[in-house]
């Protein structure tokens, strides 16, 4: 696994995916739209930059125990956006999805590095990249820029996602009203691909002022339980769609189930996620192992 900005590692399978060295492989493949190569993620327990020296007291995916993870801290010296900061970083790895003809998903979402920019209780900067909600912000719209911009990769080919009131890994959004609305004015104007809502609730206010900002294509990802629904998430998705969702994002319901669309047309049963902890912990089992409808016959 590719270390992180400064030396430390990612720690979900969705992250190894979207790290450089995928790039090399990937080239040897047919275009495919969806990669979220620029992920650069980055948790609290992690020994990458942070907003500010703060802890979390979460415990990593896979729920084992680990020794006490390092301490974050601020960036020393500089500031996000200059060339040795981890802007950088995303530059460089939007730089090589180019090479390769891939699509880039910038993830300011779950409690990785931008949600914590994000977050009032993780970003206690006093400079320009903290404070209130303009400077909370700024370091997700220039990552948003570097991306579409600096790299050429292209604003059509690149998108964000966000996750309000999202509580994982320690964050709490509670300006979430106010900021994500804020957050989306300032970049409606860049023509970018697409904006994907993660645990989006029809239901909530604030789904629905975001759907009025957004001038472009909205992917939702509905909020499902621990157990996948018997239906796969289709009436969540069915939902999202009818709030004004143009695309749905269904995760475990997916990896569960690799026909699931068939599935879902056809209402035959799904198959259940056989460990909760087992598609972050490396290997095929319960990853990429789960029966299709033919194979169940």
């Amino acid at each position: 696994m590719p270390p992180g900005p400064s030396g430390g590692t990612a720690g979900s399978r969705g992250a190894r995916a979207g790290r450089w060295r995928t790039s090399e492989p990937l080239r040897r493949r047919p275009p495919r739209p969806g990669r979220r190569p620029a992920h650069h993620p980055t948790h609290p327990w992690d020994r990458g930059i942070h907003p500010c020296p703060l802890r979390s007291r979460d415990r990593p995916r896979n729920d084992r125990p680990r020794s006490p993870p390092p301490r974050p801290h601020a960036p020393s010296g500089t500031v996000p956006g200059t060339s040795s900061s981890t802007l950088g970083t995303f530059r460089h790895v939007s730089s090589r999805c180019r090479r390769c003809d891939r699509r880039v998903e910038v993830h300011s979402a779950n409690g990785y590095l931008l949600h914590q920019f994000l977050a009032p209780n993780t970003n206690r900067r006093t400079d320009a990249y903290g404070g209130g909600i303009e400077g909370r912000i700024r370091f997700t719209i220039e990552v948003v820029d570097a991306v579409a911009v600096a790299v050429a990769i292209g604003a059509d080919r690149t998108g964000l996602r966000i996750s309000p009131g999202n509580t994982v890994n320690g964050i709490t959004d509670s300006d979430a009203d106010d900021l994500y609305p804020t957050l989306l004015e300032a970049i409606a104007g860049k023509n970018l691909a697409y904006l994907h809502i993660a645990y989006a609730d029809p239901a909530q206010p604030l789904f629905t002022r975001l759907r009025e900002t957004w001038p472009g294509t909205l992917i939702a990802n509905p909020v499902l339980p621990a157990e996948i629904p018997v239906d796969g998430g289709k009436e969540a998705a069915e939902h999202l769609l009818a709030a004004g969702a143009d695309l749905i994002a269904l995760g475990r319901p997916f990896l569960a189930n690799p026909d699931l669309a068939a599935r879902m047309r056809t209402g035959a049963p799904v198959n259940a996620v056989r460990a909760k902890y087992a598609m972050y912990t490396g290997g095929s089992t319960g990853y990429t192992d789960y029966p299709a409808l033919g194979a169940l016959v």
